[in-house]
């Protein structure tokens, strides 16, 4: 039995960060390793999955300033440690959604780091106007954040306390569509995906705000705090959302709401259908975005996905 599939997911918040720049060290061999915390449970099908049982587990770990760089520009990210395992752990990188940072991602993250998962939490160059990485948002467009998100992933697999062979991502909103389009070029590399209310409308919402490109000015306000420039709606103008990411053929878990008033639930619901293999979970009540008893159950799913598809 694989020690390492008895711990798996849960993140916390609070630990300091620890300087900049260097590789963070990986955490010390523990005593005795928690192989006993995996069960087997059968499914309706008769499909072995795994179950674990989460509320054992309860890692302390540690958070650092880790960057990652792309063509010459770096990226701003933390990284949260488990500590204790000894051994690779699985890992979840989490990208922001438009005109958001990395501490989108720190609830999360917290919570999945003290159940055992590494997780990379950062900021898109240009991604809003408090990024702490490189780059302008008159530059950024969805695909100048896949190539971040590329790097980043390049960067995560070559950490040697990283199983690169259970790296997972997730992503809020734009930062879920960047996802999914990062998973689909990367499908040997991306072990699964958990899109939080991801942002499938950008393409459309481009070309019903604009008649043709050519009228598209050279900055675009598409929300009272963030100016973009053309090329955010250039380079998805003709881009085939769906096509493109459906090509990723392994497990998706999707979550969205019935009340999202930023991108609405039909585009997860079409997304499941495009998918080989994809599930979606409606939040009942949240908006674009989850808080309170709706992020205890988001974790839930995001849990259960993690137990199921891990093993």
């Amino acid at each position: 039995m694989h020690r390492f599939w008895t711990f798996l997911l849960s993140v916390v918040l609070s630990v300091s960060l620890t300087g900049c720049g260097g590789e963070p060290q990986p955490p010390a061999a523990p005593a005795e390793a928690p192989g006993s915390q995996r069960t087997e449970t059968t499914a309706a099908d008769g499909v072995q999955e795994t179950a674990v049982d989460w509320d054992s587990l309860d890692y302390s770990y540690a958070t650092q300033e880790l960057p990652a760089e792309v063509d010459g520009h770096a990226i701003y990210g933390e990284i949260y440690i488990p500590d204790g395992i000894g051994e690779p752990m699985p890992a979840v990188i989490f990208s922001h959604g438009y005109g958001g940072t990395h501490s989108v991602g720190a609830p999360y993250a917290q919570v999945l780091a003290q159940k055992g998962f590494v997780v990379y939490c950062y900021d898109f160059r240009g991604g809003s106007s408090a990024s702490r990485s490189d780059g302008s948002p008159l530059d950024m467009s969805v695909f100048t954040e896949k190539a971040d998100l590329e790097a980043v992933l390049s960067m995560i697999r070559s950490l040697d306390y990283v199983d690169r062979e259970r790296i997972f991502l997730m992503g809020t909103s734009q930062g879920g569509m960047v996802s999914a389009m990062t998973g689909a070029a990367h499908p040997e590399e991306v072990r699964g995906m958990m899109l939080l209310y991801p942002a499938f409308c950008i393409p459309e919402n481009a070309r019903t705000q604009f008649e043709a490109l050519e009228s598209v000015p050279e900055q675009v306000s598409f929300f009272s705090w963030l100016t973009v420039g053309r090329r955010y709606v250039e380079d998805v103008w003709d881009y085939d959302v769906y096509a493109d990411v459906s090509t990723y053929e392994k497990d998706v878990l999707i979550l969205h709401s019935d009340r999202d008033g930023t991108v609405d639930l039909s585009y997860s619901q079409r997304a499941i259908e495009e998918y080989p293999a994809a599930e979606l979970k409606v939040i009942e009540g949240a908006g674009h975005g989850f808080s309170g008893d709706n992020f205890d159950l988001a974790v839930s799913y995001l849990l259960e996905y993690l137990g199921n598809h891990l093993a």
